[in-house]
Formats: structure tokens, sequence, C-alpha cells
């Protein structure tokens, strides 16, 4: 016998099962739109999703045929080794061999040191960027960090090259910036018009056919001593060198704010300090350096790293590396290269850096402060922020910096 009880809770049933299909269905479309939409952030109408999915920053006509180089998994993977430096550096306290070991052990989480689908494909991408026709000179930087710990800082170091030189072209070797993330970070500069990339290093193929080859070699192999002094840093002395050396250039470390035009300059490197009564440089830094392709003295500084590299001491891969080197050179080198004055690109050493973040606290300082910017608007082409140094410092209102960095904002909206 019929129960109308019955009808009614399968007709209950019923709508029910609906609503919940419904429901997931929605959830399901929800996801996929907060997917999307987090992708697109900060994209204008004009561009197309591909833009953010391909691994490089397109400065003219977009190709939307273009498929992802590399998948947001794989990205995020890609990330872990920069995610904690500290994860990747010797633990203090080991021995040559036991460095050596523990090295080895963790080579596979190096992946900068094995080109992934990007850094295959680097040639071909930092050539077709460079041979722009409105390319007035070629900047490179390194940032061998996360994506995610590119801050204010960085962002200021870039601002201020196109602010002093619109039409440069700026090549980030970065295996975290190229990327969705590092795109991001870079698409106010490019929706500018700027000419600015990140691109993941090759570094077999950077390295290929000088010392640097065979360094990276028996480092490979668990036959050289990484050090105490992590990796990444001296990985950076290395690259900005190879870099100039098969394109040519000017490297910038990216704690450095430019403060005129390079365009005059051709193969030189800046003084950290010198001795004032024979005008004889004390020390060279390799912060800055404007370099011709091919030029020998970058071989030589290449040859000197692989031949002597040291991942104990601080510096030695580094500044005192370039000094060493000059240094043997003596005055007869025949190199034709310049050596420029501390106040070019280093007008304040480590150790004084901090008066050039703090703001005036009397008339006198207020004084000190503007016949500081009169001095460095003569010969001084920029300034070098030495970050470990400065990084936990404030540009307070009314200082050096402050006054500066206001004639630095090419990305600010008016």
């Amino acid at each position: 016998m019929f129960n109308p009880k019955i009808k009614q809770h399968t007709k209950i049933f019923s709508i029910f099962s609906l609503i919940t299909l419904s429901t997931i269905f929605f959830i399901i479309q929800g996801d996929h739109v907060i997917h999307h939409d987090s992708l697109i952030l900060h994209a204008t109408k004009k561009e197309g999703l591909v833009m953010l999915q391909a691994q490089r920053s397109t400065l003219s006509r977009i190709d939307h045929n273009v498929k992802p180089l590399i998948s947001m998994q794989e990205e995020k993977l890609d990330e872990v080794d920069y995610a904690n430096p500290k994860v990747l550096v010797a633990p203090f306290n080991l021995n040559k061999e036991q460095r050596i070991t523990w090295f080895k052990e963790n080579l596979q989480e190096f992946k900068i040191l094995k080109p992934n689908k990007l850094a295959k494909q680097f040639h071909t991408r930092i050539h077709k960027f460079l041979k722009n026709d409105s390319c007035e000179s070629q900047f490179f930087m390194t940032w061998i960090s996360s994506s995610s710990s590119f801050g204010e800082r960085e962002f200021l170091s870039i601002e201020s090259v196109f602010k002093v030189q619109p039409k440069a072209c700026l090549t980030i070797l970065s295996r975290s910036l190229d990327s969705i993330h590092g795109y991001k970070i870079l698409k106010p500069f490019i929706d500018k018009g700027f000419k600015v990339q990140a691109i993941a290093p090759n570094l077999p193929f950077l390295f290929k056919d000088t010392l640097a080859e065979s360094w990276l070699h028996e480092l490979m192999k668990g036959k050289q001593d990484p050090g105490e002094i992590p990796l990444f840093q001296n990985l950076s002395n290395l690259i900005r060198l190879v870099v100039l050396y098969k394109y040519g250039g000017v490297y910038l470390d990216i704690d450095f704010i430019l403060l005129k035009p390079l365009i005059g300059l051709r193969n030189c490197i800046g003084s950290q300090s010198m001795d004032y009564g024979t005008k004889h440089w004390t020390r060279l830094n390799n912060a800055v350096l404007i370099f011709d392709k091919n030029h020998p003295l970058l071989l030589k500084f290449i040859n000197e790293f692989a031949l002597t590299f040291d991942g104990n001491k601080w510096g030695h891969n580094g500044p005192y590396l370039v000094s060493r080197v000059v240094e043997r050179l003596g005055e007869k080198h025949g190199l034709k290269f310049s050596i420029l004055p501390p106040f070019a690109f280093y007008p304040a050493d480590w150790n004084k850096i901090s008066g050039f973040f703090k703001k005036p606290k009397d008339r006198s300082e207020a004084k000190w402060v503007e016949a500081k910017l009169r001095q460095l608007s003569g010969e001084t082409y920029g300034i070098h922020l030495w970050n470990k140094q400065s990084s936990g410092l404030v540009i307070e209102e009314g200082s050096v910096l402050a006054k500066l960095v206001s004639n630095h904002c090419v990305t600010c909206k008016v």
C-alpha cells in the first residue's frame, strides 16, 4: 500500500541531494576561480595568464601560445634550497673531510649546480633579451636566495638603475626569481616599460672553457672543500665574473644604489680604500665591475678563484681576490683597465654606512647631510649599502639615503 510519508521523504532526500551536489560543484568552481585570480594578481586586462605562467619576463610582444616552461609544483620544489639558507650551510666545527662528506650527502639539495629546464635555455634566452636594439647598456645582478626574501632594499637598487639609465637592460641571474612569483616581483618595472628579466643561470655552460669548469667538476665529485661560508655566497662571486667575461657589461651588487649613468665607464674596478698620501689603493672591491666581453683581467680573476678557492675565509674569493690579482700585476700590466677612487662606488666604508641612514638630530648634523649630498652629486656614481652591516637599519626621514631614495622611485604611482 502506498505510503504518502515515504513519498514525502523521498522528495526531501532528492532535493537535499541536489543541493549537496550543487554545493560541491560551486566549491570546486570557487577554488578554480580563486586559484586563477591568485595567478593574475596585479595583471592588467591586456595581459594573458600565460604571461605569468611562462617563466620569463617578455618586455615587448607577448606570445600567447607560449606554454609554461616549468610547472607550479616544480617551482615550489625548486624553492626548497633557498627557503632556509642555514639548511645548506655546513655544520660548525667540521674538518675538511667531514665537510666534503656533508656536501656529498646534501648535493642534491644544491639545485643551482645542476641546470633545470629553464637554465638549460640560458644562452638562448639571454641572447634574445640582450640583442634588443633599444638596450643602451647591459647590467647584471645576482640573486641566490628565495624569491620570498626579495625585499624593499633590493627593489630600491633596481629602481635606481632605471631612474638613472631608463634604457638599460637588466638581467638578474637567479633561479628563484625566474618563476611565477619572481615575475610578480618584477612586474611593476615591466609595466613601466623597463627592460628587466630574471634568468636561471646554467653554471656548467657559464663555466665552460675556463678553470671554473674544472673547479665545479671537483666540487661535484667531492674533491673540493665547500668551506664553512655559505656556498651560494661564493658562487655569486664567481658567477659575476663569468657572465661579464662571456657577455660584457656592468655588474652591480643588489645592495647598490646608482646615482649617475655609467655609460662613459669601460673596463674599470673600484677601490674600497686608499692611502690618500700616496694616492694608491689599499683594497679593491667586486661589488661593481664594468668590463668588455673577454677582457683578460676577468679571466685572471676566474683563474684565481678556481686555483686558490677557500670557502673558509670571508672575502677570500671576492674583494680580496680582485685585490691580490691586481696587486700582483703591478703598474705595468698592459691590460687596459682603470681603478677608480673610493668615492666613485664606495663613498662610505662598511663601518661608516650607518651614518647615511640616520636623520640629523641638530642643525650641525643637518648641515652635514646637505654637505654630503652635494659631495655625492660630484664624482660619485653610486653607493654600496653593505647589506651585511646595514640590513637591520631603517632609512630615517631626513637622512642622506632618505633624500636620495626620494629621487629614485620610478614605479611609484603619481
